[in-house]
């Protein structure tokens, strides 16, 4: 077992809507994931943690973010604009996990450096193997930078 896989990770999910907020938990409950789990539902709130701003001074910078593209006050789209565009930040993977199946949102996404794309199940238990998969692959097979 690595390093890695024994400390979990901190994933920051973006994500507005409580019953996927709900689903990604149990989803990590479930598989048993030691991962830190830190949510926001917007995504002024998301700049303001990733930047330890405010009410985030102490937030832990997260090894991975899991970000929905349709968010309130700022979207998605504009999120990972500014986390890709900010020195800071852009060495942390983005995983849109989104409802959207549009071809322009994954193209768009791509363009602006998602690592990936993955549009959200709507099945529970088809849910949770998907947010499984995206552990096991950012826990278990890709290395992170170090923190």
């Amino acid at each position: 077992m690595t390093e890695q896989q024994q400390a979990g990770i901190d994933v920051l999910l973006v994500e507005d809507d409580p019953g996927d907020v709900l689903m990604t938990r149990e989803a990590f409950a479930e598989h048993k994931v030691a991962n830190g789990l830190w949510v926001v539902s917007d995504g002024v709130t998301a700049m303001e943690f990733l930047r330890k701003e405010g009410a985030h001074a102490d937030a832990p910078t997260p090894d991975l973010i899991l970000l929905d593209l349709n968010l309130p006050r700022m979207d998605g789209r504009e999120v990972l604009a500014s986390v890709k565009q900010d020195p800071a930040l852009k060495h942390i993977p983005v995983v849109v996990l989104t409802t959207s199946e549009a071809e322009e949102d994954v193209l768009r996404s791509y363009a602006l450096h998602a690592n990936a794309y993955v549009t959200k199940p709507v099945d529970f238990e088809r849910f949770i193997e998907v947010v499984r998969q995206i552990d096991d692959f950012f826990v278990s097979v890709v290395r992170l930078p170090a923190r």
